[in-house]
């Protein structure tokens, strides 16, 4: 059952095998080996025979009656049916016929004869009405996704969900909207199904899951408990008042052994992708905690490959895939093998096959939407790539860099270590601005050792002698001087309006926010070095329609998805990262629920530099998670071929846009920003 080959043998003939019957015998590998009964070929193929076993769906066993225990019909405090007088003629919490009332569904016959030993009436259970309201059709789809996964009524005993959403689809709101239900209703005599649920969290988002409990339930209903420096786990177990424990997963490892002692029905872990091992303290912790009810909240569940994907389903509904040594041998290996160049044709269909199968059977716990289900909602946007031409001073320093020693090296596949990822960090400074490729010689050139040392030395000899690290021009790149001028475009045709500028990397933010400084415009700031507790606190303010600040300086690697930026309408993204989902997440701060403008996003990319070729390889490559789960692109591993290599090596300094010109495109005008007309090649997306 666990698919493993416990013997192979040969010299058989098809004849005496096509006769082979229940009962029969033959030797295999030095075993002997009974014929217990046919697989059929479909069964084989999509690896169906070797989960049977392990999964049931409840939805098709409502036929299924086991033996009733015996009961008292005449006891003190029950009717004749042995059914409590006080949930005789309990009613439902809110009114189930009520104009646009979300009722959950009831449970079946097996559901009822697994989970009300007690024979309790069945109430309907609804979404409070004051929550309802505000649910969009997508959002009342995901409760009730959530509230029969939590229920057991989607796998028989499993009762763990991932609501792998997209950014701005609204988990957190489904979430509360669930925990509020279920503390105070369930289908069996109107008892809640809950008493404490515990929801773990980036550090960045604890503030922000506050927040919106309170926006949507008020503290009058309510209370939630967030543990911080100030507050802690133990405050939590000595007061009555909170059912709602909000902690990050730093803070969960440090209180590991008081959170032991709590007995939770229900456990959300946000930024759920951070489980995808699962040998680390943090998953190992979780599922330590004596909870069944598990949830995971992640826009990309399937990140980097389908084992990462194995453990997040292994910690919501445990052993539901068998066991990682099964689930690769039946799914993970077939299903990578059919995707490799010299696949045949026999292993791409059976690589299809278990893809499917591993889709439609995860399909019943994991639910999966993309923007499309809110863009109806949202006002317009207007997306923009903007191809920027390289300075003759980047020009130069990159066909010099290109052509030193330490590439050709790369080229000739010579080299300690990974001598290319070197090379490409130098040259994606010197597309942002080579200031910041100047700092790193200086720093580097005399703090590393062996061929990176010698490298960055001799990118020394390609800056002028009189060259400073300590002043920024903005006639020295070309992506600097484009974002000038689209700042000051916006500024004079817009000035109401507020911009949001993306960077990877901090050295990159410091050089915009110089440009800011230069310009006259206010800017608030966000990075990696800013405090967690002052975080939610920064974008409240530029969010407000009282701020003055015209520019949000943020860095893509800090703050958490759940970073709502709707006071700006424009967003500027500064640099390209290799995994696109850092872009989308990034890109979707500004357009969201609660944005009531036109949305215009720009990237910002050097032509003919490695910059166009990151974008190419973002575009036209898809993940694993595709043919699993509709998910968001898989990260990409930085590992090239020669040609690979060569390719990304390469300057096309005779084109304004070669993505454009890979594309055949026969259009025959081009739309160039504002300002300098040979500055920029804005392409619509």
């Amino acid at each position: 059952m666990e698919g493993k080959d416990i013997g192979k043998g040969s010299g058989y003939k098809l004849k005496d095998l096509e006769g082979l019957e229940e009962g029969h015998t033959l030797m295999i590998g030095g075993k002997e080996i009974e014929v217990m009964g046919t697989i059929s070929a479909e069964d084989y193929t999509s690896g169906r025979c070797f989960h049977s076993a392990v999964m049931v769906s409840t939805k098709t066993s409502s036929d299924y009656a086991p033996s009733k225990p015996f009961t008292n019909p005449v006891k003190d405090g029950s009717n004749e049916s042995g059914v409590p007088r006080d949930i005789q003629n309990c009613k439902p919490r809110h009114d189930p016929n009520a104009p646009n009332s979300i009722v959950m569904p009831r449970p079946s016959k097996y559901h009822q004869q697994m989970f009300n030993k007690s024979d309790h009436p069945v109430v309907d259970v609804v979404v409070d009405p004051y929550l309802a309201v505000h649910l969009r059709p997508h959002q009342k789809e995901g409760i009730l996704f959530l509230y029969e996964c939590v229920m057991g009524m989607r796998v028989s005993g499993q009762f763990g969900a991932i609501l792998a959403d997209e950014m701005g689809l609204g988990k957190t709101l489904q979430c509360i909207s669930l925990i509020w239900t279920l503390l105070r209703q369930g289908p069996y005599g109107g008892r809640p199904v809950m008493k404490r649920s515990l929801i773990v969290t980036p550090g960045s988002l604890v503030k922000n899951w506050r927040k919106e409990f309170q926006k949507w339930l008020g503290t009058e209903r309510m209370r939630v408990f967030a543990v911080d420096q100030d507050h802690k786990v133990e405050e939590f177990i000595a007061s009555p008042l909170y059912s709602v424990l909000i902690i990050s997963y730093e803070m969960l490892l440090r209180s590991l052994e008081p959170l032991q002692s709590l007995s939770f029905d229900l456990i959300i872990c946000d930024e759920g992708h951070r489980l995808k091992n699962s040998s680390i303290k943090t998953t190992s912790a979780l599922s330590g905690l004596s909870c069944s009810r598990r949830i995971i909240l992640s826009g990309t569940p399937v990140q980097n490959d389908l084992q990462e994907f194995f453990a997040l389903i292994d910690f919501v509904n445990p052993g539901i895939l068998g066991s990682l040594s099964t689930y690769r041998k039946i799914y993970e290996e077939p299903i990578i093998r059919s995707r490799e160049p010299s696949a045949n044709k026999e292993e791409k269909q059976l690589g299809d096959e278990r893809a499917s199968e591993l889709g439609s059977l995860t399909g019943l716990f994991v639910l999966r939407r993309t923007q499309e289900v809110i863009n109806k909602f949202l006002p317009p946007k207007i997306e923009s790539i903007v191809f920027c031409k390289p300075t003759i001073f980047q020009l130069d320093l990159y066909k010099r860099l290109l052509s030193s020693r330490f590439v050709r090296c790369c080229l000739q596949g010579s080299g300690d270590g990974s001598p290319h990822l070197v090379c490409i960090g130098a040259l994606k400074k010197l597309c942002n601005h080579p200031c910041l490729l100047y700092k790193t010689i200086q720093e580097k050139g005399t703090s590393v050792g062996g061929e990176e040392q010698s490298f960055y030395k001799s990118l020394a000899e390609l800056f002028p002698c009189d060259y400073s690290r300590n002043t920024v021009s903005e006639a020295e790149s070309g992506k600097l001087q484009v974002l000038s001028k689209l700042l000051s475009t916006i500024r004079e045709h817009s000035p109401s309006e507020r911009v949001v500028l993306v960077s990877n990397y901090t050295q990159t933010l410091n050089i915009l926010q110089d440009l800011c400084q230069q310009q006259g415009y206010r800017c608030t700031r966000l990075d990696g070095q800013t405090p967690v507790t002052h975080r939610q606190q920064i974008v409240d303010g530029f969010n407000s329609k009282y701020s003055e600040d015209f520019i949000f300086l943020l860095s893509s690697k800090a703050g958490g998805v759940g970073l709502n930026l709707i006071g700006a309408c424009h967003l500027i993204l500064y640099d390209i990262d290799w995994n696109p989902a850092n872009d989308i997440q990034a890109m979707a701060r500004v357009w969201r629920d609660g944005q009531l403008r036109t949305v215009h996003i720009y990237r910002l990319l050097t032509t003919g530099t490695l910059e166009e070729k990151i974008y190419q390889r973002q575009i036209s490559k898809q993940g694993l998670s595709g043919a699993v789960v509709d998910l968001a692109k898989k990260s990409e591993h930085i590992r090239f071929s020669v040609d690979e290599l060569r390719d990304l090596f390469t300057l096309h300094e005779d084109s304004d846009c070669v993505t454009h010109d890979l594309l055949e495109c026969d259009c025959t005008q081009t739309r160039r920003l504002p300002g300098n007309p040979s500055s920029a090649i804005a392409v619509g997306g």
